[in-house]
């Protein structure tokens, strides 16, 4: 027996070798600071962007106050959830997936099923996302050398597509920790440069005006505040750590806080810095890409060339490592169904159903990503349904689930006001990011080569 592993864990563990998505995507191999790297990648990402646009629909005082609040509840959530896998982990049942981890809690009732639809929303929203952004970075370098060049942003999305496709082929979400590591290292090279480039526009003559007055129809202002915070919470959201914490090796317990401490360290020194440089830089002019108000359609580059061509090729990178990780759910799926445990992972039998799946994957997001350039508007409807119920309503009704704590502690109630404020946040979030996604729907036609603001 595994040192650290109970008898029905151990069973658990031998339950998988026929478990194919198990086995070759989620092999339980990793250390802490893997762990660590994952997260990193799946938080810390070129939506520290948008920082500034979500900004511009708070204002500085509540900006900065959402911002703060946002990462201390994740933190929070993420802690308890890791105690959730933690509690089921010591009594057996060592959980690899949300579904799995939801089935177990939930029973198999209308939660479930809930649970299943909100995590695919958010991998495949975000494997959209990634797209878009590595695209439209592309298209703004591009736009800038050659302004009157042929190329649309559809052929940037096939370039960065292609890329995808070749790299989805990594066979396990451990054989992405050096990728990972990789990811954190650009996430702080880009920030640097980005914060850098705003602070040179904020003191160069051609600058718009600062403008941080926010709109004068209070029904608009409300609007506007409740799909930024949707889209701090897309920006904040992490809604694979279950499959995350399956990534390291048994026993797992205690190992996710201490890549919990890793991420948020790398947070302080990005998203701080990205909102405050860009919103000050550009005030209610911010662009949902902060690199598209440093680079204007009209006019001179805002910071040198060289630096933003430099930060854009570092987010460019990063996006691949990001849509692999949130692809690892949907490659899990379909391989738990189409490959076959006996065989080798590289045999001819799992290999050539892995390239085609992977393939069609990666190509379906790829249409998405081309015909509907909303990616400031996706961010904030993925926020509102899929990252503030995942991320700040259900670790804390799993953890009072699970660990029971008195109704007279501090930590139940606790938790259950973030469960009511975060969920009237989401209805509105909801509501609010779907109407400016219809309201933008009239600024556009399908596959466009502009990515809507």
């Amino acid at each position: 027996m595994a040192p650290g592993l109970s008898t029905s864990s151990q069973f658990q563990e031998n339950c998988r070798e026929d478990d194919a998505g198990a086995v070759f995507v989620l092999e339980s191999k990793g250390n802490w600071w893997h762990a660590g790297f994952h997260l990193t990648t799946a938080i810390v990402g070129p939506l520290i962007l948008t920082l500034p646009y979500a900004f511009r629909g708070l204002g500085w005082i509540l900006g900065f106050f959402c911002l703060t609040v946002m990462g201390v509840v994740t933190f929070y959530s993420y802690y308890l959830m890791s105690k959730v896998l933690d509690h089921c982990e010591k009594e057996g049942r060592r959980h690899i997936r949300f579904r799995e981890l939801a089935g177990d809690i939930f029973g198999s009732g209308w939660m479930f099923y809930f649970v299943i639809f909100i995590q695919t929303a958010i991998n495949t929203g975000v494997g959209i996302g990634a797209i878009l952004l590595a695209a439209d970075s592309l298209k703004i370098m591009y736009s800038n050398l050659s302004p009157d060049g042929p190329l649309k942003l559809y052929h940037f999305i096939a370039m960065v597509t292609l890329v995808m496709i070749v790299l989805s082929q990594l066979p396990s979400f451990h054989s992405l920790r050096y990728i990972n590591l990789g990811s954190l290292l650009l996430s702080l090279g880009y920030t640097s440069l980005v914060v850098g480039a705003c602070i040179h526009a904020g003191y160069s003559q051609n600058a718009p005006p600062k403008d941080y007055s926010l709109d004068p129809s209070q029904s608009t202002k409300a609007f506007d505040a409740f799909t930024s915070i949707s889209i701090l919470a897309a920006i904040f959201g992490n809604g694979i750590l279950p499959e995350i914490q399956a990534t390291m090796a048994p026993p797992a317990t205690g190992k996710m806080v201490k890549g919990l401490l890793m991420c948020y360290t790398v947070i302080v020194f990005t998203f701080y810095p990205a909102a405050l440089s860009g919103y000050w830089a550009f005030g209610s002019k911010s662009s949902s890409n902060i690199l598209k108000s440093l680079l204007p359609d009209n006019g001179p580059s805002l910071a040198p060339t060289w630096v933003l061509g430099l930060a854009v090729v570092f987010v460019i990178f990063q996006l691949f490592a990001i849509g692999l990780v949130y692809s690892q759910v949907a490659y899990e799926i379909m391989e738990k169904k189409s490959a076959n445990v006996k065989e080798g992972m590289f045999s001819k039998r799992n290999l050539i159903p892995r390239l085609l799946l992977r393939t069609l994957y990666m190509i379906f997001c790829a249409f998405f990503a081309a015909m509907l350039p909303f990616f400031g508007d996706i961010s904030g409807v993925v926020g509102a349904i899929g990252f503030i119920p995942l991320d700040f309503i259900l670790p804390m009704l799993l953890y009072n689930m699970t660990h029971k704590p008195p109704r007279s502690s501090l930590t139940y109630w606790i938790n259950i006001t973030i469960m009511v404020v975060f969920t009237g946040a989401g209805i509105m979030g909801t509501f609010s990011s779907i109407r400016k996604l219809v309201l933008d729907a009239n600024k556009f036609k399908l596959f466009s080569s502009d990515v809507i603001d």
